[in-house]
């Protein structure tokens, strides 16, 4: 679970409710000053993530030139969702990309990372057009390692019979006895632990259910996205818990991938490291 270093909005962005063809999305939205504008990018957050995993990355970005919108995605913290397993099927949570992308103008860059990694291959894969470039951020070719499947499975099993509270209060026993291998872990700012918790309670179990599903059965498209003819960037941490890094590296060059290694980063580069990784990024869509 990424973990924000804060919570405060920059003075570049606003919140609010994007409204697209699919429906309203909370997000946070960053603008350059004067308004002259290098490019959009489009944020896509991972399992149990939200908006607020990127909120170290607005303020050099907007810096730079370059709008950054990070969105909530359906059934995801501030943007609902139904109690319909189906509506978080891949293809559908696609579809909201493409809207979104739609709706903030065309011509975007997207981003994702973890399981909207994921996600955002399945929306170019379904219309590469709306895009000017992929970045996929501590996400791999396919299903996440072996043992994160066992701790995934775990949480599938317990949703459906216990309360949120109670899995939170779970998960927090079994993150303390045995922490992720990697700086995900690192002491949070005050107030993080309790917009973690709070997040949690706002997303939608059945969005749980079906993404968590996703991230243990998802098959290996990296040959389709090579044939994609759109510029490609794949970024991690020096480790990653979600996915082996080796594995990074390999799809990464079957893509003909730009490849940043984020150094002192693990699976949240945008948070533990958001400095170097604004730059890795700011200089991949410069270059597109």
């Amino acid at each position: 679970m990424s973990r924000p270093p804060f919570l405060a909005l920059p003075g570049c962005a606003s919140a609010y409710r994007l409204r697209t063809a699919r429906g309203e999305f909370a997000v946070h939205d960053a603008r350059p000053e004067g308004g002259d504008v290098r490019g959009t990018v489009l944020l896509v957050p991972g399992f149990t993530g939200s908006k607020e995993d990127f909120i170290a990355l607005l303020a050099p970005l907007a810096d730079a030139g370059f709008r950054a919108v990070a969105v909530d995605g359906r059934g995801q913290y501030e943007t609902p969702g139904p109690r319909d397993e189906a509506a978080y099927d891949q293809q559908e949570l696609a579809l909201d990309v493409l809207a979104q992308a739609e709706a903030v103008g065309g011509g975007v860059h997207l981003l994702g990372h973890s399981l909207g990694g994921l996600i955002a291959r399945a929306a170019v894969l379904k219309d590469a057009a709306p895009f000017r470039s992929l970045t996929v951020m501590s996400s791999g070719p396919g299903a996440i390692s072996a043992s994160q499947q066992a701790r995934t499975r775990r949480l599938l099993q317990a949703l459906p019979v216990l309360d949120m509270e109670s899995i939170w209060r779970e998960m927090q026993r079994e993150d303390t006895a045995n922490p992720p291998q990697d700086t995900d872990v690192a002491a949070a700012a005050p107030g993080v632990t309790e917009f973690l918790h709070r997040r949690w309670l706002g997303t939608m179990p059945e969005q749980l259910l079906v993404t968590g599903r996703q991230l243990t059965e998802e098959p290996d498209r990296t040959a389709e996205l090579a044939r994609v003819p759109l510029a490609k960037h794949v970024i991690s941490g020096e480790l990653d818990y979600a996915w082996p890094v080796p594995d990074i590296d390999a799809m990464a060059e079957k893509l003909g991938a730009v490849r940043t290694v984020v150094r002192g980063a693990g699976h949240s580069p945008n948070a533990e490291q958001p400095a170097a990784t604004a730059r890795a990024l700011l200089t991949f869509w410069t270059a597109h």
